[in-house]
């Protein structure tokens, strides 16, 4: 019974276009639609429901690391619709878990509205292409795009570390070889050292969480190889911050020569819901590592990489208040979303005051203004 209704799940979870499923007691099950919390109309689960569901998709190994540790993680293919990645996990000493929906679709680089820079630095021999984000905003997917262009154009050996593998690649022009943590291999650091002994041309690291993986990330790029890498930060100076700060101060100014030729690109994501309320649309910031640019982050001067990536406009370059007023511009999110994702949210209304005059009707902004007050003061 419990098999048959897990599968119910996964299939209404597909059926309507949602991209995660919440478990937890006390509750029906949940569906996160477009970005939104939706309950299912089926029973409150109990605690017996939610032990029986984790039971019927949740291998024994992971049951064994639920028991000792309070939460695993694992991923598992439903049929050709798709895989979903899995946390299981105890509150209040009840079973919770939260599926993610990881279509077996692969996207091309014009559907999910990537870069058309992005293609050319696919075909880098060499270098450290960055893409980060909050949690949720679509870096594997945008990784996946790449991982299969350059598998489908580029005959190179590809090796991808994840935790778990979310999107399976079948061998196309390339090889490609998949390593999960905790399967395959202890550890991102340890896969990562041991990958440039397997002849890569490609490595994918699906996290860089701490300072050896950062550090042999580095390392690998600079050796010769073309490594793509997730971190979870939000814009393209941020990200730069975020590696020299992640090194002792001693190492921080060889960590900015390093970094200022080896590091190709940043692509710094978020996901909106579409004004429609079906569907997402992702916003990006998108920073090319140009001469002008290597200098300023070998000399610290991260603070005016803004500057340089509006100047980097004819090359596919943008900032992301500028991304998003784009997409409110073609009226493909609400003027809230625009506000609540923008890094500077106080230019962006202004900007929407100028562009719509007095059609901007008072109340709507007292509305935003009331929201967004105290950000909006920034």
């Amino acid at each position: 019974m419990a098999s048959l209704h897990i599968d119910r799940l996964l299939e209404a979870c597909i059926k309507m276009g949602g991209s995660d499923i919440h478990i937890v007691v006390g509750r029906p099950p949940v569906l996160r639609l477009s970005g939104r919390l939706r309950s299912l109309e089926t029973k409150v689960l109990e605690p017996d429901d939610t032990v029986a569901l984790m039971k019927s998709i949740t291998p024994e190994k992971n049951q064994q690391e639920l028991q000792e540790v309070g939460s695993t993680d694992f991923g598992f293919a439903f049929g050709d619709a798709g895989r979903f990645r899995t946390a299981v996990f105890r509150q209040k000493g009840y079973i919770s878990m939260v599926l993610r929906l990881i279509p077996s679709a692969l996207l091309s680089f014009e559907q999910i509205g990537l870069p058309k820079i992005c293609a050319a630095l696919c075909r880098r021999p060499r270098g450290l292409f960055l893409v980060t984000g909050p949690t949720g905003s679509g870096k594997t997917t945008t990784l996946a795009s790449m991982i299969n262009y350059i598998n489908e154009n580029m005959d190179h050996h590809i090796v991808t570390i994840e935790e778990p593998i979310e999107y399976y690649h079948n061998h196309k022009k390339s090889v490609i070889n998949q390593r999960e943590v905790g399967l395959d291999t202890p550890s991102f650091a340890e896969a990562l050292r041991r990958s440039l002994r397997q002849d890569p041309d490609v490595v994918l690291v699906g996290e860089m969480r701490d300072l050896e993986t950062i550090e042999a990330a580095i390392t690998a790029a600079e050796t010769g190889h073309l490594v793509f890498g997730t971190l979870h930060t939000t814009g393209c100076q941020g990200t730069i911050n975020r590696i020299v700060d992640a090194f002792p101060v001693s190492q921080q100014e060889q960590i900015r020569v390093q970094l200022s030729t080896n590091l190709i690109a940043v692509l710094s994501q978020t996901l909106c819901p579409k004004k429609t309320g079906k569907g997402r649309v992702a916003a990006y910031e998108f920073m090319v590592v140009t001469p002008a640019i290597a200098n300023l982050i070998r000399e610290n001067k991260t603070y005016r990489i803004e500057s340089s990536i509006q100047i980097g406009k004819k090359i596919g370059m943008q900032l992301l208040d500028d991304h998003l007023w784009e997409l409110y511009d073609k009226d493909l999110i609400s003027i809230e979303e625009m506000l609540d994702k923008a890094r500077y949210p106080a230019a962006a209304l202004e900007k929407a005051e100028k562009k719509l005059g007095q059609s901007l009707a008072q109340h709507a902004k007292k509305s935003i203004e009331e929201e967004y007050g105290p950000v909006l003061q920034g």
